[in-house]
């Protein structure tokens, strides 16, 4: 900003005000361009021959029609360099945890995304330590997936703990519209664990005005292309909460008189997602960014536009669900999904993975049916009754979001099971693995 502002008009008179924009004629202006209208930030969001309209971000109550407006010269950008590591920034990339501007290349945000011909196929494992995850829905670096979750479960802390687990370089947390708690949450939980050194995160809290969120993404992803692209670093990408950032591009539209699509909101919402998602990359060099978004729920509503359109966007969801029998967090393994995960089972893991997975979905399914018989008021088999036994410790020592364990753990332990309640041919496990890995009691 520095030289050019000098070259930079201030305009003093607004041609129209509305909840959210204020609109006015200026010259040499640029889309996305940042200004200040009567000292609030504010952004360029149209440009109609020298009509220019701002977004107000914090809106436009009070503002006069001889309100000062002074343009920067430029879009948002971010300074990147190592010296991001192990800070806290808000949505414009300023320091608020106390520390000193970051030094760096200047990098405009929100730009497009790695050249397709620069990508290939994901193939590197992301171990996080649930095994829910790990041994159901394996990640693959570059991937890109949800966690789909109502509002009151722990999302933030799990993301917390993926964060901490994951084999990776770099974690670049994107916090939108977190409370004060859950931002003293994260912050406590990286600098008790050490790991501040590898974790980067950009926070808009409820306290800050709904439409700042809409930086946040592309802060966090701006900061992940530099580690991932330049660095050569695997980097994962945790967003939370997409619920939130969906509901201030709502806001900025509504202000804006835009007409609402499904469920209220913006017409654009597809590609908005979109572009956010579409930065997950797995680059020849070794590079990464994997991103893992959080999107809370209406009332468990998967068919909302919000969890609707990330559908058809991403490569997969992660459902966290409360677990009745053992009053655990559980990730569901019917409703999660990861699509890439054939690419690293049993080529990355262990020769079982695979068999172990689909037979411990197969069991716990039956245990499911064992329990509609029961409430259903049908006696059960000896069989039933096993299975249900081993739900139970399916659910508290594999699902549950608290275990942590290696992914060859994880396999050990599913074994022990599969031996305390069930024969091997009840299994469904070829017998060449069954030999090697079932234990006999």
């Amino acid at each position: 900003m520095n030289s050019s502002r000098a070259f930079q008009r201030i305009y003093t008179r607004l041609e129209s005000i509305t909840k959210a924009t204020v609109s006015l004629r200026a010259q040499g202006v640029s889309n996305d361009e940042l200004a200040t209208v009567a000292g609030r930030l504010a952004q360029v969001v149209k440009i109609k021959g020298e009509l220019v309209t701002l977004q107000v971000f914090s809106g436009t109550e009070g503002i006069p029609t001889d309100a000062e407006v002074y343009f920067f010269g430029e879009p948002p950008t971010l300074n990147v360099s190592d010296a991001l590591s192990g800070r806290f920034f808000n949505a414009y990339g300023e320091p608020i945890d106390g520390g000193p501007a970051v030094e760096g290349e200047k990098r405009q945000i929100g730009g497009p995304s790695v050249n397709p011909f620069k990508r290939k196929q994901p193939s590197e494992l992301i171990p996080t330590g649930i095994a829910g995850i790990d041994l159901n829905n394996t990640l693959v670096s570059g991937q890109k997936i949800p966690f789909f979750a109502d509002p009151d479960q722990p999302y933030n802390q799990v993301m917390a703990m993926v964060a901490l687990r994951a084999d990776v370089d770099k974690i670049i947390l994107g916090g939108m519209g977190l409370s004060n708690d859950d931002y003293l949450y994260f912050r406590h939980a990286f600098e008790e664990a050490g790991a501040l050194d590898k974790i980067i995160s950009f926070v808009n809290t409820t306290d800050q005005p709904p439409v700042e969120r809409l930086l946040i993404p592309d802060m966090a992803l701006t900061a992940a292309e530099y580690f991932a692209v330049d660095r050569n670093e695997k980097v994962l990408v945790l967003l939370t909460d997409m619920t939130l950032y969906a509901d201030a591009l709502s806001i900025v539209s509504n202000r804006m008189d835009q007409i609402p699509s499904k469920d209220s909101m913006p017409g654009s919402l597809y590609s908005d997602l979109a572009k956010i998602y579409e930065k997950a990359v797995q680059l020849p060099e070794g590079g990464s960014i994997t991103i893992i978004a959080v999107t809370t729920l209406n009332d468990g509503d998967i068919t909302h536009a919000i969890p609707d359109n990330t559908g058809y966007i991403t490569e997969g969801q992660l459902y966290l669900r409360l677990d009745t029998d053992t009053g655990k967090v559980i990730i569901d393994p019917f409703r999660s999904l990861s699509r890439l995960k054939q690419l690293v089972q049993n080529k990355k893991t262990r020769e079982d993975h695979s068999q172990v997975m689909n037979a411990s979905v197969r069991l716990y399914a039956d245990a499911q049916n064992a329990k509609t018989k029961l409430e259903n008021g049908f006696d059960l088999s000896d069989y039933d009754l096993r299975c249900l036994d081993y739900a139970k410790e399916y659910a508290s020592r594999i699902l549950s979001i608290d275990v942590n364990l290696s992914i060859t753990e994880m396999l050990d332990t599913a074994w022990e099971i599969f031996a305390k309640y069930f024969s091997p041919a009840e299994t469904g496990i070829k017998q060449a693995i069954l030999d090697k890995y079932m234990k006999k009691n």
